[in-house]
């Protein structure tokens, strides 16, 4: 990364004043809620998130919009040019794009997401971040990143910087000690959840106490006790920042989080046109332990008033009895889909042997998310509620054939 960055002219130099967001679960969902406030405050907001879900230039959003099409195919040839067919990976070249265009249009902050792990992220390479932040650390990508908790929080940690405060979640206390123990070395200044920072429930809304700002805030427009969590995150990394915000952008901020297929209950579409009278569709991309107690919170704290039907489908890459173990008592039904945009995808009969072994009762096959749908419809009594869950990859396709 330095040496194409090099090449490109340092654009990772000048930037705004970075956030950068590591962690396995919540980055996202994080990253938005920070959008959604300071946008509302009047702030000029970059942002760089991964994976897409239907296009590619959804990764990169340049002052509130989507990158437009031919600036981006612009500066991607530029990129090749300068790279003049050096060993290079897909994520580098689109970072260094992303460094290019939010060093070329003038902006107030970035909000940075880190891509895998963060020690030798593509994204790690900003020196003097404003705010480095750590969500939820489960286990994921244990194939890159270490096959415990302590190596995977190891990589994570390595995003903080000296002197740069640090923001985290309460952490298992296997990643915390790693954690503590980076910040130490380095000399970054740690702000823990409940000990520099609290996010509670009060009165219908979020009540958050940090150590500049005390905030009282709607609850986040994006559903799930976990997203409580996140959205502490997000004004805990606020409370570090530069940037003053005031009550109103908090307010409407909070009630205009946008973030697809976390959580998401679809309304319109061919899919919804599938449906009964009073079912719903609910879409996730979760696809992890972390992911899939989050998702059974969701379903034992809201969706405990109706049958939870779940269309899954999952990368060979991802332990499946992890995600589904804790979902398996909030089901009525479970339907194995491949993924057809991935070569990595666990067959249906893949998943509904590790949905069987996790303790699904009622196990289905299907060829596709639609005929999946129709199955679990056929029949149908009374309310019930459907998810789509289990990959990012199968949560774009279903975003794009439902348009």
């Amino acid at each position: 990364m330095h040496r194409l960055l090099g090449d490109l002219g340092n654009p990772h130099e000048r930037l705004p004043p970075v956030i950068h967001v590591a962690g396995t679960n919540g980055k996202g969902s994080t990253i938005a809620t920070m959008r959604a406030v300071l946008e509302t405050a009047g702030y000029r907001v970059h942002v760089y998130t991964s994976p897409h879900l239907v296009r590619f230039a959804e990764r990169i959003r340049l002052v509130g919009s989507i990158i437009d099409e031919a600036l981006l195919l612009a500066l991607l040839e530029h990129v090749e040019a300068a790279n003049a067919g050096k060993d290079i990976t897909f994520f580098e070249v689109t970072t260094a794009v992303a460094f290019l265009a939010f060093a070329q249009i003038p902006a107030d902050v970035v909000l940075l997401e880190v891509g895998l792990g963060g020690r030798f992220d593509a994204t790690n390479v900003i020196a003097h971040p404003a705010v480095t932040v750590l969500s939820s650390i489960s286990m994921d990508h244990m194939q890159y990143l270490g096959d415990t908790l302590a190596k995977i929080a190891g990589e994570k940690a390595a995003i903080m910087k000296p002197g740069v405060p640090c923001v985290s979640v309460a952490q298992a206390p296997e990643a915390l000690a790693v954690i503590e123990s980076a910040a130490a070395a380095i000399g970054a200044p740690l702000k823990m959840q409940n000990a520099a920072w609290r996010i509670e429930e009060a009165g219908g809304g979020l009540i958050f106490a940090g150590e500049h700002n005390t905030w009282k805030v709607p609850l986040p427009s994006l559903p799930g006790r976990h997203q409580c969590e996140n959205a502490g995150l997000a004004l805990a990394a606020l409370d570090q920042s530069p940037f003053a915000i005031p009550p109103f952008a908090l307010r409407s901020g909070f009630r205009n989080v946008s973030w697809p297929a976390r959580a998401q209950k679809l309304k319109q579409g061919p899919l919804i046109a599938q449906l009964p009278p009073a079912w719903e569709l609910w879409l996730d991309g979760g696809h992890n332990a972390g992911g899939g107690l989050a998702v059974a919170g969701l379903a034992r704290d809201l969706w405990s008033d109706a049958p939870l039907h779940i269309i899954c489908g999952m990368l060979s890459t991802k332990v499946a009895e992890d995600y589904l173990r804790p979902l398996a008592a909030q089901a009525a039904s479970f339907t194995a889909v491949p993924i057809a945009s991935s070569d990595t995808g666990l067959s249906p009969e893949e998943l509904a042997t590790a949905a069987r072994r996790v303790g699904f009762k009622t196990v289905g096959l299907a060829t596709d998310t639609s005929s999946a749908l129709k199955a679990v419809c056929a029949d149908a009594q009374g309310r019930a509620r459907v998810l789509i869950c289990g990959s990012l990859y199968l949560a774009g396709e279903v975003l794009r054939d439902n348009a």
